[in-house]
């Protein structure tokens, strides 16, 4: 099931919303503003933001703009009262994926919800396969022809963002904002704590390993069997 998080200041327009994505099958999760998303995406996982552009505290552009700068590739859906092209534009500029404007027909949002996640490959990399090895998201479960494991969830986050970007080297800083959270105290070095740990546990794993890249962060390298 995918988590979808509704950022809308209007409490009977986010009840609607989630209403909706719910009996569509989506798990809906909501916040009342820029500020509480940023809470919520600190502690879940979420496949796709769904986020009113006028809201108190932080509005719906500094929260885009906040997560991209964080390297937060998540889908958003940015809801609007203005069709003005400069405010579409800068929504744009912000970093959202897709941009509709109120009054919303829940129905053609229900089809770009669909479309972003098809988009994202969110639908395909619930699991992944390695060769004998599959991440699963949803039990956060790495298993293989010997044995299954289910990791506390930071561990199976870390270890699912680097297999699905196999070569692709991430920082410190990078890992920790996107798995930790953007505004989030933990030290640092936490980071370095979790791979220890995931290298300890796959150690004798022969699909996949965490390679550090001195001075720059970390990459998971897939091998061939």
């Amino acid at each position: 099931m995918f988590n979808i998080l509704v950022v809308e200041d209007d409490r009977e327009i986010q009840k609607l919303f989630c209403t909706v994505l719910r009996k569509n099958g989506y798990n809906a999760i909501s916040a009342d503003n820029g500020i509480e998303a940023l809470d919520v995406l600190d502690t879940q996982y979420i496949d796709l933001i769904i986020s009113d552009i006028m809201m108190p505290k932080m509005d719906g552009y500094d929260l885009t703009k906040s997560l991209r700068e964080a390297n937060f590739k998540t889908p958003i859906l940015m809801i609007t009262a203005k069709d003005d092209f400069s405010d579409l534009q800068k929504g744009f500029d912000a970093g959202t994926d897709d941009y509709m404007v109120k009054p919303i027909n829940v129905n053609e949002m229900l089809l770009r919800v669909s479309a972003l996640l098809r988009r994202n490959q969110a639908i395909s990399q619930r699991k992944v396969v390695v060769g004998s090895t599959t991440f699963d998201m949803d039990s956060l479960t790495v298993s293989n022809d010997t044995e299954e494991v289910i990791l506390p969830q930071k561990e199976f986050y870390l270890v699912y963002k680097l297999i699905t970007s196999p070569n692709h080297i991430y920082t410190r800083q990078q890992l920790m904002d996107e798995i930790w959270g953007i505004d989030s105290e933990t030290d640092i070095r936490t980071v370095d704590v979790h791979i220890g740990r995931l290298r300890d546990r796959f150690k004798d794993n022969e699909d996949f390993e965490i390679i550090t890249v001195r001075g720059l962060g970390y990459k998971a390298v897939k091998y061939e069997r």
